[in-house]
């Protein structure tokens, strides 16, 4: 008879020592779990593979490997899925360090004093080598933050097609947090508001300069040249955006006042600017360099210069030391990436020169950005599959819809910091209700 998900469910319980709050759907078609609605989700282990990816590399990567091959899957509400799991599994409380919960336990199993529990995940998972990981997985060369493997990491997550973008984020074609007048308005109205947003925090005024750093798609220069007057520079380090940032720019007609550069940030000689915007790129610096990219912005600003620093930053925690990656977002998401808290990020802009005139945070909004995204995957699933991978795709859908909870459960944030390259006399230039853009 078969039983795989009786013994796997089992097998989850005695680890966890507590109830498994999903049923669990096994490789031969058996069922077993708590007892739901019919609409109630479900974990797939369509291969025994999975467990033999979980066993050789415990943790985020066993599980994100499973995922992205297909061998373990979710029939049902991802969301919900994804909230009843996260407390047993991988989440962290307050103050812990990075290693979850889910990798603790897989090892524990893996110690010769668990002997029965090895025993039987041993027997479930099947005689094999480890499993090679899917092709969607990052490969790495070189130096951490050199030249060639930041563009590679960059190149990893965005060279993907911009048509697959093109179906995730809209016709707005803006890849960071939107700012949402209500959860009724359309993504396209919150990302424009968004970019409205940040040309009011530079007080941008035409015949100014602005320099966008990981300017994506061309959205923010477009918008800050067509409805404020600048002269703008958009800089990527990824060939496919530029090259469709600049048929749009061409399109509406500001070649003379756009320019679309693929460039690194520590390249750039040809300041100063009145102002820079940097919307989503900062977490991928990393901690290492973070004081060289905000003294790089800092010298390339003109005296009483803005800066519109938006960023995502995650919850400090009691022992800072402890920090380690998430293996999922490294691996298949974002290579080399690197989140700090609010308050570093702010400390290391002062340090740098910078002073800091406001923050906001938006956390709630990227929650409802991401959902958006979400949707407009799964509305296209089959051309997103066609145009990428299905592993590519699986990859997408799992993490913005986790990092929707995430922002949803102040797991991280975002924010919005606006600084100033304060001249020596003191006159920030900025006016004396700091907020006038509200």
């Amino acid at each position: 008879m078969a039983d795989a998900a009786r013994r796997l469910t089992a097998l989850a319980e005695q680890v966890l020592g507590a109830p498994l709050p999903v049923r669990i759907r096994a490789w031969d078609r058996s069922e077993y779990g708590p007892p739901g609605a019919p609409e109630s989700p479900v974990l797939v282990v369509r291969h025994r593979r999975a467990l033999r990816r979980l066993l050789w590399k415990p943790g985020e990567l066993g599980i994100a490997r499973a995922w992205v091959a297909g061998d373990l899957d979710v029939d049902g509400d991802l969301y919900e899925a994804l909230g009843l799991l996260a407390g047993s599994l991988w989440e962290r409380g307050e103050g812990e360090g990075r290693t979850s919960r889910l990798a603790a336990l897989l090892s524990a199993v893996r110690d010769p004093r668990a002997r029965d529990a090895a025993r039987e995940l041993i027997s479930l998972a099947g005689p094999g080598l480890p499993p090679r990981p899917p092709r969607e997985e990052a490969r790495k060369h070189g130096g951490l933050h050199s030249l060639r493997r930041d563009r590679e990491a960059i190149s990893h997550h965005y060279d993907v097609g911009n048509t697959f973008y093109e179906r995730v984020l809209g016709p707005s074609m803006v890849y960071s947090c939107a700012y949402w007048e209500s959860p009724e308005s359309t993504l396209e109205e919150a990302q424009s508001a968004k970019l409205d947003l940040v040309c009011r925090k530079l007080a941008l005024r035409p015949g100014e300069r602005l320099l966008d750093v990981g300017c994506g798609w061309g959205s923010m220069v477009l918008h800050a040249a067509r409805e404020y007057g600048v002269s703008a520079v958009g800089i990527t380090l990824s060939e496919e955006q530029a090259a469709y940032a600049r048929k749009r720019v061409a399109e509406a007609g500001l070649t003379d006042r756009v320019e679309i550069r693929v460039q690194d940030y520590r390249e750039i000689a040809d300041g100063p600017f009145d102002a820079i915007s940097s919307i989503g790129m900062a977490e991928h610096v990393g901690s290492d360099l973070y004081a060289e990219y905000a003294a790089d912005l800092h010298a390339l600003l003109k005296p009483g210069g803005r800066l519109l620093n938006h960023q995502i930053a995650r919850r400090p925690l009691l022992d800072e030391e402890a920090y380690e990656i998430d293996e999922f977002i490294d691996r298949y998401v974002f290579p080399d990436g690197e989140l700090a808290p609010v308050g570093r990020t702010v400390a290391q802009l002062e340090e740098a020169g910078f002073e800091v005139r406001d923050v906001e945070a938006l956390r709630e909004h990227y929650a409802l950005t991401l959902r958006r995204w979400v949707a407009n995957l799964e509305a296209h699933w089959d051309e997103a599959v066609a145009l990428t991978s299905p592993g590519r795709a699986r990859v997408w859908r799992l993490y913005m819809a986790a990092c929707a909870l995430a922002f949803e459960r102040n797991r991280i944030g975002v924010n919005q910091v606006l600084a100033v390259r304060t001249p020596e006399s003191g006159g920030s230039g900025m006016p004396l209700r700091t907020r006038d853009w509200l």
